[in-house]
């Protein structure tokens, strides 16, 4: 990397961080669910001793017998807080009822907890869930050591790159959105800021960026195109699920706009694969065109058309098999409880599984050849 790119590299990294910054300051101006929880602060607690596992007979009687609810009194310290380092009595309630039976808490565990509503149960806190965030820091520790020593300078500059994309996603997308801020326009600069930041910090300031860049814009362009206007045709509501219900009484006076959650979802679940796919074909005609400099512009188109239809088959199967997988429980259930294929494949929410990957695709189709032509074109030029 010569001193221009190193300044271009340092100047993207600067702006990247402006944009998180600056974005979420914005995102957050009307944030609607601002207030903390009714039930307070969670805080994390290790368990040190179980006073009473069958607490729910001291609260109710002996009759619990016919109740659906077990009730597990103990105690343990609080890591969090301003409470951090007092010994607080907490209870968790199982209930029967479930399918699957709740773990129930041991001593030794971590735990978070948050305050108790309930007057007749002698204790400060009530379980909230397991502490189960510590694996998956290991995990992915691990995974960017690997991700480092295998990749090198680019594997560095994948993982800084990955961190931004993540954090424009959790600390400016979704507050946007929860902000009542305009999805369409905000799921648009999500996606041109992932591209931009991505490409220039992966594979710097050159040509082959610039091809990417430009193949993945068209081919993300494409599939929010076709998502928008097959949106008149499908009569869609958006209430694919209960948790769209739930997104609506969020805020009832200004409700969100479930519709274009829909096209956020699918352009913003598109815009990896696209550019996977733009990268891979500029990389390779780049690589190409180094190797065998006399290659004419029209060579080089023929053989990014080539190494892009060897490409299409897996990331087609790449975006359908994810996006049945992220809604596989679902699925089946739809299955199972619908004996006719004409309802089951006209219900909204396999429709819009369906769109996603359909949108996603084209994207793809058309991607490939696009960025093979501007690839022909800035290449050509070249010489060794």
């Amino acid at each position: 990397m010569d001193k221009k790119q190193k300044i271009i590299y340092i100047i993207t990294i600067l702006i990247s961080a402006l944009y998180i910054f600056i974005g979420n300051k914005v995102a957050n101006q009307n944030y609607i669910m601002r207030d903390k929880m009714a039930t307070g602060v969670p805080e994390k607690m290790k368990i040190l001793k179980i006073i009473d596992p069958d607490y729910d007979k001291t609260v109710y009687g002996e009759s619990n017998g016919e109740r659906s609810e077990t009730i597990i009194l103990f105690e343990g310290e609080i890591l969090t807080g301003y409470r951090k380092g007092t010994i607080e009595r907490a209870v968790q309630r199982v209930d029967n009822l479930y399918a699957v039976e709740m773990r129930k808490v041991e001593e030794g565990q971590t735990i978070i907890v948050y305050d108790n509503p309930d007057p007749s149960v002698d204790a400060k806190y009530m379980f909230a869930e397991y502490h189960r965030v510590t694996v998956l820091w290991v995990l992915a520790a691990v995974f960017c050591i690997i991700l480092v020593l295998f990749g090198r300078s680019k594997g560095l500059n994948t993982l800084i790159s990955l961190i931004f994309t993540i954090s424009s996603i959790f600390w400016v997308y979704i507050p946007a959105i929860l902000s009542n801020g305009n999805i369409y326009l905000w799921s648009i600069v999500t996606c041109a800021y992932i591209i931009l930041m991505t490409l220039f910090i992966v594979s710097g300031y050159t040509k082959k960026s610039f091809a990417a860049i430009i193949g993945c814009f068209i081919g993300v362009t494409i599939s929010g195109l076709l998502v928008f206007f097959a949106d008149n045709f499908l009569h869609m509501t958006g209430l694919v699920n209960e948790d769209s219900m739930y997104l609506i009484m969020l805020n009832p006076d200004s409700p969100i706009d479930i519709k274009a959650i829909i096209f956020g979802s699918i352009i913003i679940g598109a815009v990896g694969a696209i550019m996977d796919v733009a990268m891979s074909i500029s990389a390779s005609l780049a690589e190409l065109k180094e190797k065998a400099p006399n290659l004419s512009s029209t060579q080089l188109i023929r053989s990014g058309f080539v190494i892009g239809r060897d490409i299409l088959g897996t990331m087609a199967n790449t975006l359908i098999l994810a996006y049945i997988g992220s809604s596989l429980s679902v699925t089946l259930l739809l299955f199972a409880y619908n004996s006719s294929t004409l309802l089951l494949f006209n219900t909204e929410m396999i429709v819009v599984e369906l769109l996603q990957a359909i949108a996603g695709s084209f994207g793809i189709i058309l991607t490939i050849p696009l960025t093979s032509i501007i690839c022909g074109i800035l290449y050509a030029k070249d010489k060794k």
